[in-house]
């Protein structure tokens, strides 16, 4: 199973018995089996037919489409979701549980604190230069990690507020880790101002797109979280699940740079923006499809065995009428 992408202008898309044919300024490119296909990511301008979204989506064929200015809008069509009702209900009960709360915050922050530690921790082999920066971040997050553990920890913004210090530690070093040419200096997106952060912004775009894919494949409400609070919009569970998988994307976009497979020639400048063009995008999927696969396998694992335990508490919410309703007629 794959993910096509899609990012040439005057691309169109046709059904042909359970294939996708393929043409580009009127030239036929290819077919490829639906049967195939986890989902399509549609970069640039592509034209399709309604009935061809309809027969992806049976076939459990997610479509996510980018659109707007700098690519800035994000767009996602899924087949049908799971259905076992349960486990939505169990998924709303939980969000009234302080307890399962705070250890879901826990597990998450603890994760992606020892994964962006251990990130530092590899960087030192192979940037012995920098040892005081790295040294010196890779103790803070240790500290911050002793920190989550602490059982008197007993407030979500709490651990907010751990896990915010510990960021702000780990991207102190992490941004001198990438060669001076590239601008790196922190975090900044809506738009992205250098190559770092346009391609941070874009692998976490399309990892938050395999978490929502993962948890409606589930039975699961993205929007539904524990960890990220509710807002008007958000996919808050979908948050939730990729937030200990950040520092993985971030060690292999600093590979990417680093064996230059990206490089700052890739990009152009549009105003504030910094985007990635023809040349670096078309090396960029590939490099991306292979690195997401088994991350995809990890989400998919994760938002089962959590639709498993909901579902639990969704049955024993529902009480013992449920047996009787699913015996009538």
């Amino acid at each position: 199973m794959t993910t096509l992408y899609l990012d040439r202008r005057d691309t169109r898309l046709k059904l042909e018995g359970r294939a996708l044919a393929i043409s580009i300024e009127d030239q036929r490119r290819g077919t490829v089996p639906i049967g195939l296909l986890d989902a399509v990511i549609m970069r640039s301008a592509v034209t399709l037919e309604s009935s061809l979204l309809a027969n992806l989506a049976e076939a459990g064929v997610s479509v996510v489409i980018f659109g707007g200015r700098n690519a800035s809008k994000l767009a996602q069509v899924h087949g049908r979701a799971h259905n076992d009702g349960a486990r939505r209900v169990g998924q709303l009960r939980r969000v009234d549980d302080p307890a399962w709360r705070l250890a879901w915050t826990r597990r998450l922050v603890r994760g992606k604190l020892r994964r962006q530690q251990r990130l530092l921790v590899t960087a030192l082999d192979t940037r012995p230069e920098l040892r005081l920066p790295l040294i010196k971040a890779r103790d803070q997050l240790q500290q911050a990690r002793q920190r989550v553990a602490d059982p008197s920890i007993d407030r979500i913004d709490s651990l907010r507020g751990i896990e915010g210090a510990g960021a702000a530690a780990y991207f102190s070093a992490y941004c001198a880790l990438f060669a001076p040419e590239l601008e790196f200096t922190g975090r900044n997106r809506r738009p992205p101002r250098d190559p770092v952060n346009a391609i941070l912004s874009l692998s976490y775009t399309l990892l938050h797109a395999e978490a929502v894919r993962a948890c409606y494949g589930a039975g699961l409400d993205p929007i539904i979280g524990y960890y990220h609070a509710l807002d008007f919009g958000r996919e808050s569970l979908a948050s939730d699940l990729i937030e200990p998988l950040r520092p993985l994307v971030d060690d292999w976009v600093w590979e990417q740079f680093r064996s230059r497979h990206l490089r700052a020639d890739h990009f152009t400048r549009d105003g504030d923006a910094c985007l990635l063009g023809k040349a670096g995008r078309q090396g960029f999927y590939g490099a991306w499809e292979l690195f997401i696969r088994p991350q995809r396998r990890v989400l998919r694992r994760l938002c089962t065995r959590l639709a498993m335990r909901l579902a639990a508490v969704g049955a024993e919410a529902a009480g013992p009428g449920q047996g009787e309703a699913e015996a009538a007629p």
